[in-house]
């Protein structure tokens, strides 16, 4: 036999969301904000900067995954822009961890890497 669905006031409801998100923005400001003043705006991946209205597109990414571990010193936190920060996650999914960011002399992804072959082989044609 299955218990009774007890129904939340609205209002009550309403109180709760709202109580959650003010904790979560609070959070978030708290060391977005540190990490903003401690680092400079640039992806940590893709080196992109960031500036006035783009700022936003700048997330901090947790490097251990534990959100509640915030060291006042930044050591846990790297600024990611969005498309990186995705695939951060994307790609620590699938191995279960944090992946090793670069190669020994490598910047990371490279998209232009084999444009130079496409139009020398385009030349040759």
């Amino acid at each position: 036999m299955s218990s009774p669905k007890r129904n939340i006031d609205p209002e009550r409801q309403a109180k709760i969301l709202a109580d959650a998100r003010r904790y979560s923005d609070d959070r978030e400001k708290g060391y977005r904000e540190q990490a903003l003043a401690l680092f400079p705006h640039v992806c940590g991946r893709c080196c992109r900067e960031f500036s006035g209205k783009t700022l936003r597109e700048l997330t901090v990414h947790h490097k251990d995954h534990n959100h509640s571990n915030n060291p006042p010193d930044g050591s846990n936190w790297e600024l990611l822009c969005l498309y990186c920060h995705d695939d951060e996650h994307q790609d620590s999914e699938g191995s279960g961890g944090s992946r090793e960011l670069h190669s020994e002399g490598s910047l990371g992804n490279n998209p232009f890497a084999g444009l130079k072959g496409m139009i020398d082989s385009e030349e040759d044609d």
